[in-house]
């Protein structure tokens, strides 16, 4: 990796491109620090702190804007959402299939469907923050319509600008835009959480001895997930197929041999934040009314449910009356397992691919061409899912067991590790590629 990036600022092209892109890094930084109007941060934060559980994942994917309350506090998850959205609709909308197979033409115009799906979800977004924030009197001046329309025109236009900006990496960076200043912001937050496990685990401890136990510990599980992540990333299952001869004029064409590449974690994070996000999302929508999650005899029937969504509040080993509120840890394990077969379904279709087979003169050795082609891609493809599902799901529940068991409540966990080391390696891949097309402009040229 370091080798790469050395090299690639020998090369005039890229290393304009990195640099632009650190340059929209830096930008987004900084507007990560500009307060929204009308908006009491000292309230705000202390409100946060209360109600950190359910919201550690969503504030370390915005960078910790959304603890500022800055203006982009709602950062490109609505952006990820409507790309998300748009994927699903893809498959159930002929029409926007259609578009999708039109080439370059038909992308343009699902990323602009995109893009006003962005500015619609982040204004509804939006508008139920302020009203639920007014409602814990976190607005100066309480809910008017000054404030409310402050509030959300502010978070709304901070939305818009961090998807042009992605785009503009894409265009005049190193690409991959939206992806690296996600990424850009879940790493800004690291900081402080390792501080807080030094806090927790090292500085706290009785001797020097399980101090530095602590820390290796600390240090061989990350290095561990952060290795597994890698490999599972990588993986994948190739399934060979054979080109069949045939006669074009005088010459015989055909007979190579090639592979369908099916990757094993191949819906990649998105289980994840599906599961987390249904989860968090009666949680969220709680506190913005003032119900808190609650277990004892004076809790009521929801409060109860909420203490099962709640992932703070998973693998807690102190009492059996705190343990019991982990049957939420399986509900999200099932959820995991059933977003992976469900995304994945929907975006690598066997029959569409046997037939695209057939059609080429193709077929797998030893499986004839059609239904039984069909049936032995979907049995292999439900094999592979469920490798990857519960590779993603280990990755999911290690650091949620850990902030259980031990108290090492940090923002980044198994979902954040997995979008940065995914990131990363996608980035190297693009810089490679680049660096590749200059080095055949300039063997063309020559």
């Amino acid at each position: 990796m370091f080798e790469t990036i050395r090299n690639a600022f020998k090369v005039p092209d890229v290393r304009k491109r990195l640099l632009f892109t650190f340059i929209i890094l830096v930008i987004v930084r900084i507007g990560s620090q500009l307060p929204i109007p009308g908006v009491s941060r000292d309230y705000f934060s202390e409100w946060f702190g209360q109600q950190a559980g359910a919201l550690n994942f969503f504030n370390a994917m915005t960078g910790g804007s959304f603890t500022r309350m800055s203006i982009f506090a709602l950062s490109i998850t609505p952006y990820i959402t409507a790309s998300i959205i748009m994927q699903l609709l893809t498959i159930a909308i002929p029409k926007l299939e259609e578009m999708q197979k039109e080439g370059e033409d038909g992308r343009k115009k699902i990323a602009e469907i995109t893009r006003y799906l962005n500015i619609g979800l982040s204004i509804i977004e939006s508008i139920a923050m302020a009203i639920g924030f007014g409602n814990q009197n976190l607005l100066e001046g309480g809910i008017t319509f000054t404030n409310v329309t402050v509030m959300v025109v502010t978070l709304t236009a901070g939305s818009a600008m961090l998807m042009w900006l992605g785009e503009q990496i894409n265009e005049k960076g190193i690409g991959n835009g939206i992806s690296i200043i996600l990424m850009f912001n879940i790493v800004s937050g690291m900081p402080e959480d390792f501080g807080t496990l030094y806090n927790k685990f090292i500085r706290s401890a009785t001797n020097t001895t399980n101090a530095l136990l602590a820390g290796l510990v600390i240090i061989a599980i990350i290095v561990a997930m952060v290795v597994f992540i890698i490999v599972l990333q990588d993986a994948q299952r190739k399934i060979p197929v054979q080109y069949a001869k045939k006669l074009q004029g005088r010459k015989m064409v055909g007979g190579q041999s090639s592979n369908i590449p099916l990757k094993v974690n191949t819906a990649g994070v998105v289980p994840v934040i599906f599961a987390s996000s249904l989860l968090s999302l009666p949680i969220v929508i709680s506190q913005f009314a003032g119900i808190q999650p609650q277990s004892g005899r004076g809790a009521t029937f929801w409060q109860k449910i909420l203490k099962i969504c709640n992932q703070s509040d998973w693998c807690n080993f102190s009492s059996f009356g705190e343990f019991k509120y982990t049957l939420g840890l399986i509900v999200y394990i099932v959820l995991v397992l059933f977003f992976a077969y469900f995304y994945t379904n929907i975006t690598f279709n066997p029959v569409e691919v046997a037939s695209n087979l057939k059609k080429a003169g193709g077929f797998i050795p030893g499986i004839r061409p059609g239904k039984p082609t069909t049936d032995y891609l979907t049995k292999v493809l439900n094999n592979v899912i469920f490798i990857g599902a519960v590779g993603l799901t280990i990755v999911a529940v290690v650091p949620i067991f850990f902030s259980g068991a031990f108290g090492a409540n940090v923002g980044f966990g198994g979902t954040s590790l997995i979008i940065v080391v995914g990131v990363v390696l996608e980035t190297i891949k693009q810089i490679e590629s680049k660096m590749l097309v200059r080095n055949y402009k300039g063997f063309l040229n020559d």
